[in-house]
């Protein structure tokens, strides 16, 4: 069985698709989503439709709440709230009631998946070292747990104590905890702009990080042609 596990889309439809098609190019079976599904990019309406399409487990993430919200949006610097007020006016009211129904941590199959921390998730923390990763380890009870939130993969193991280790491939050994940063589609800020997602093969017991190369420019077209600011067009080709 092997799961294609992606989160943080954040309205980009371009890298989606290039996702999804690798995916399929890879053998994957089962879908998982991260949340973040709209936010920042120019098509939240088609993103939507797609993961709902792909009856897939979804989790919610922050600009999912904030797009589906009846109150103002808060928490969020200029540039995420005009997104996310531009998101809110394309959205249908069944989108909404979709975004506003996904659970904030599941557990799929042996592992869990959460869009922030185990801790607090719906405080939207981040864990960005293993000192923060050390506080969500102390609730998880599987021994895989996929989070997303950061837009950086990383891949953290708790046996002794808690560490980074190299995520490519990872071997996963009976006995330790893992929690993985499945990274960003619609927006990576780890310095590499390439789609990114992890692939989950149960029959292995590998997670492996892939890269997608996708039509970066007309992503950046269609935001601009949205009304949305030319920082967001411009990010998406400096991963950051």
């Amino acid at each position: 069985m092997r799961f294609a596990i992606f989160g943080d889309i954040h309205a980009n439809l371009h890298a989606l698709e290039a996702v999804l098609a690798d995916s399929r190019e890879r053998k994957c079976s089962h879908y998982v989503c991260m949340g973040d599904i709209v936010g920042y990019n120019a098509h939240p309406c088609e993103c939507v439709d797609i993961i709902r399409r792909l009856e897939c487990p979804t989790i919610k993430g922050n600009h999912d709440e904030q797009a589906s919200m009846l109150g103002e949006q808060d928490g969020f610097n200029a540039l995420a709230g005009e997104a996310i007020n531009w998101t809110r006016q394309r959205l249908s009211d069944g989108d909404k009631d979709w975004l506003r129904s996904l659970r904030m941590q599941r557990q799929v199959r042996d592992f869990t998946i959460v869009h922030a921390t185990l801790d607090t998730p719906h405080k939207w923390g981040y864990i960005f070292n293993p000192l923060d990763a050390a506080a969500s380890f102390s609730y998880q009870l599987t021994s895989l747990c996929f989070i997303g939130h950061t837009h950086s993969p990383r891949a953290y193991v708790k046996d002794r104590s808690v560490r980074v280790v190299p995520f490519d491939t990872v071997d996963l050994t009976p006995g330790r905890k893992y929690l993985f940063n499945v990274g960003s589609v619609g927006q990576p800020r780890d310095g590499d702009w390439r789609a990114a997602y992890v692939i989950y093969d149960t029959d292995t017991a590998k997670v492996t990080l892939h890269r997608v190369e996708y039509d970066i420019a007309s992503a950046q077209k269609d935001i601009l042609e949205a009304g949305l600011s030319k920082r967001l067009a411009d990010r998406l080709a400096t991963g950051h």
